[in-house]
C-alpha cells in the first residue's frame, strides 16, 4: 500500500465514546491523519481558521491535492469493532470454524479486530502455545489478531511470570469457573486466589457454579430421563449457578483489587451486583453478548438447540436489564462469544448437544437495532464495541477515531434496513464456515456498509472488495 496515499472520508458524522459530531476524516496510508469537527456554531476550526462545513472538502483538497474523496452523506463513522470474546476454533476443531473462515465474517459485521479465547485442542495456557496461535494467524486473518491466555488449576505461578516477562503477548487471562467448551475448569481455591492476586493482568472470568450445574443436571436426568427438553437448558445452567459464581468473583476482586472482567453477563441480579461493587474496585468491568440482548427463554420453542450457549439465555426481564446497564455503562463492553459448530452436532439429543452459537457477523448491527428501540446514544455503542475495549487491554493504536491511530473505520447506515440471509459473502449473511446463524431470517435496522481495515478499502456496500487477509497482530500493554 501506498504509505503517502491519502483517503478523505467527508460528509459525516463521527461517533466517538464522547459525543456524535459532524466533520471529516483523513486517512494517510495505514493511519488517521487528520480529523475536522463542526462546532456548536456550525464552523470547522482549519489550522487555526473558522470555516463553513460547506467550504471544508474544498480547503481540504487545496492543502492536500492527490486526496481521493468519498463522501459517506451524512453516514456514522465509528472506530472498527473490537471483539474481545470470540472462539474462532482453531487448533483442533477447524472442521466447526477457523481464523481464516470467522475473521472474514468478522470485517463483514464491522468487526475489525478479534481477540481469541484459550479453550483450543490444546488450551492455550502456555506462552508456547499463544506463539502458536500467532504463527498458525500470520498471513491468514481479515481482521487483526490477539489471544488471551487460559488458565488452569496448575499453571498461575506460570501466568504471574509470564505477566511480567512479556505482557504483550495476550490480551488477560481467562479464568473458566464453570465447565465449558475446552475442559478448562479452574475450581482450586488456591488457585482461584492466586489468579484473583494477579496485579498485571485483566482476569476474565467464565461465571458458573459447577456444584449447582451439577445437581441441576441430575434433576434433570432424573425427570426426563435422556430425553432432556432444549427448554431445560435455562433451568439446568441456572441462574443461581451465575449469581453465586459471581459474587465468588466479585468478592474475591474486591479483597484483592483485581482488574476483572465478568464475561457475558445474563441476569439483573449480576447487573446490580457489579453496579455496586465498582463503587468499591472501579477496576470491575462487566461485558454480556448480543446474543443476550435480542434473545430469551421465549426463544427456545422456535429455536431450540440454535441458543443453547453456556451461560444460558433467560428471561426477557433480565433482557431488559442487560439493555438498560449497557445504556447507563454498567456493562461496559460487548463480545459476541462467537462459538460455532457443525449444524450436525446442534441438531442432536440435549445432552450431546454442544453449546455455543455462531455470531459475530450479526452483533453490530443487532446492537444498533437494540440502539434503535431503546434510544441508546451511539457514544455508548462507540465505547462498548472498541474503545473501552482497547482502553481495558491496553491495545495500541487502535480502537478510537483518533488522529495517528491506525485506520480501522466503519461507515455505519443506521437507516438501512435489512433481513439476515443464508450464507454467502455480503454482510446480510452468514459467511461462516459451519453455515448458520439463530440470527437467520431477523429484521435489523443499522450495517457498517463500507470498512477499512490499516487504512485499506476492505468492504463497500456491504461486500468484501479486498479478497486478501491484511489483518496485523495486536499488541497489548499492561
Amino acid at each position: 500500500m501506498n504509505k503517502d496515499r491519502r483517503i478523505l472520508l467527508s460528509g459525516a458524522s463521527l461517533a466517538t465514546a464522547q459525543e456524535v459530531r459532524q466533520g471529516a476524516l483523513l486517512i494517510k496510508g495505514e493511519r488517521i491523519e487528520k480529523i475536522w469537527k463542526v462546532n456548536d456554531n456550525g464552523a470547522v476550526d482549519y489550522n487555526g481558521t473558522s470555516i463553513s462545513q460547506e467550504a471544508l472538502t474544498t480547503k481540504i483538497l487545496e492543502d492536500y491535492p492527490d486526496t481521493e474523496v468519498l463522501d459517506v452523506k451524512g453516514n456514522v463513522l465509528m472506530a472498527g469493532g473490537i471483539d474481545a470474546h470470540v472462539h474462532f476454533r482453531e487448533p483442533g476443531m477447524t472442521q466447526k470454524a477457523d481464523m481464516n473462515s470467522e475473521s472474514k465474517a468478522a470485517l463483514l459485521g464491522g468487526i475489525t479486530s478479534f481477540i481469541d479465547m484459550p479453550n483450543n485442542n490444546p488450551p492455550a495456557t502456555s506462552l508456547d502455545r499463544i506463539k502458536e496461535k500467532c504463527r498458525l494467524a500470520e498471513g491468514r486473518c481479515y481482521a487483526n489478531w490477539g489471544f488471551h491466555i487460559g488458565a488452569d488449576n496448575e499453571n498461575a505461578e506460570d501466568i504471574s511470570r509470564w505477566t511480567e516477562e512479556d505482557k504483550s503477548m495476550f490480551a488477560g487471562v481467562k479464568v473458566f469457573m464453570g465447565s465449558s467448551t475446552g475442559n478448562m475448569l479452574v475450581d482450586k481455591g488456591n488457585t482461584l486466589e492466586e489468579l484473583f492476586s494477579l496485579k498485571d493482568a485483566r482476569v476474565l472470568i467464565h461465571s458458573e457454579d459447577e456444584s449447582i450445574i451439577k445437581a441441576n443436571l441430575e434433576k434433570a436426568k432424573e425427570m426426563f430421563g435422556e430425553d432432556i427438553p432444549m427448554r431445560a437448558h435455562e433451568y439446568i445452567r441456572s441462574r443461581q449457578a451465575c449469581i453465586r459464581s459471581t459474587i465468588k468473583a466479585l468478592e474475591m476482586a474486591i479483597k484483592y483489587g483485581t482488574k476483572l472482567h465478568i464475561c457475558h453477563v445474563t441476569t439483573a441480579e449480576e447487573v446490580e451486583m457489579i453496579r455496586t461493587a465498582k463503587k468499591y474496585n472501579p477496576e470491575i468491568t462487566a461485558e454480556t453478548s448480543a446474543n443476550y440482548l435480542w434473545f430469551c427463554d421465549e426463544d427456545y420453542e422456535r429455536l431450540g438447540s440454535k441458543v443453547k450457549c453456556n451461560p444460558a439465555i433467560k428471561k426477557a426481564s433480565d433482557r431488559a436489564a442487560l439493555r438498560q446497564a449497557l445504556k447507563e455503562g454498567v456493562i461496559d463492553t460487548i463480545g459476541s462469544d462467537h462459538a460455532p459448530h457443525l449444524a450436525g452436532e446442534k441438531n442432536r439429543p440435549y445432552l450431546t448437544c454442544p453449546s455455543g452459537m455462531p455470531s459475530i457477523q450479526q452483533e453490530l448491527s443487532v446492537l444498533l437495532t437494540i440502539a434503535d428501540e431503546e434510544e441508546i446514544p451511539l457514544n455508548v455503542i462507540a465505547s462498548a464495541m472498541s474503545e473501552k475495549i482497547a482502553s481495558m487491554f491496553g491495545i495500541k493504536g487502535r480502537g478510537a477515531l483518533k488522529e495517528g491511530n491506525a485506520a480501522d473505520i466503519l461507515v455505519i447506515d443506521i437507516d438501512k434496513e435489512f433481513t439476515v440471509g443464508e450464507s454467502d459473502m455480503g454482510a446480510a449473511g452468514a459467511a461462516y464456515k459451519c453455515g448458520w446463524t439463530p440470527y437467520e431470517g431477523a429484521r435489523l435496522k443499522g450495517m457498517a456498509t463500507d470498512v477499512f481495515l490499516n487504512g485499506k478499502h476492505v468492504v463497500a456496500d456491504g461486500q468484501l472488495i479486498e479478497d486478501k487477509p491484511l489483518g496485523k497482530p495486536l499488541f497489548f500493554m499492561a
